[in-house]
């Protein structure tokens, strides 16, 4: 395990499985939210963010956490050599972003930029997850089912389907 891609819907736990992940490997993560986003969740330029992308992808070890845009993210699965795709039921996913808003009232999120306005940030992520949630589930959920399903063959595949499955894949990898 040397390139890891970890995607799948909004409010899946994608993040916090990659950080868990990073630790136990020692292998570098990178978000690609923190990547295409600057300080306050500003858009880098996108032919910026293609060329941090494409460096990304050149070298030797990654963790890569997130989607980005359409092209690139399905070029980061052909790099890498596993796939970690969060599948939990619709709920689930629901009930985490409702979690991760209730949280991010008091506290600001791991990985956020440093001075985004707490409140703001977590009310306009949280709406953006909701709208994102079904349309993700609609138009991306068959594909990475289709993806992983296809990719078993020539790579490592962990198709995880709820909290149980995601807890005991990172004590697999644990020491």
């Amino acid at each position: 395990m040397r390139r890891v891609a970890v995607f799948g819907n909004t409010g899946g736990g994608k993040s916090t499985l990659a950080r868990s992940l990073a630790e136990l490997t020692s292998l570098p993560l990178y978000h690609l939210d923190i990547i295409q986003d600057r300080v306050a969740r500003e858009k880098i330029p996108h032919d910026e963010y293609l060329k941090a992308h494409t460096e990304l992808l050149r070298r030797d070890a990654w963790i890569i956490d997130g989607a980005g845009c359409f092209k690139p993210t399905w070029e980061y699965f052909a790099w890498a050599d596993t796939l970690v795709y969060i599948d939990l039921p619709l709920c689930t996913h629901f009930l985490w972003i409702t979690k991760r808003l209730l949280k991010g009232l008091f506290v600001t999120p791991r990985g956020w930029p440093e001075g985004s306005p707490i409140f703001a940030n977590t009310i306009k992520l949280t709406i953006k997850s909701y709208c994102m949630l079904w349309l993700c589930h609609q138009r991306l959920t068959p594909k990475y089912r289709e993806l992983v399903s296809e990719a078993r063959h020539h790579k490592r595949v962990h198709h995880l389907r709820s909290a149980a499955e995601i807890n005991a894949f990172l004590a697999d990898v644990g020491p």
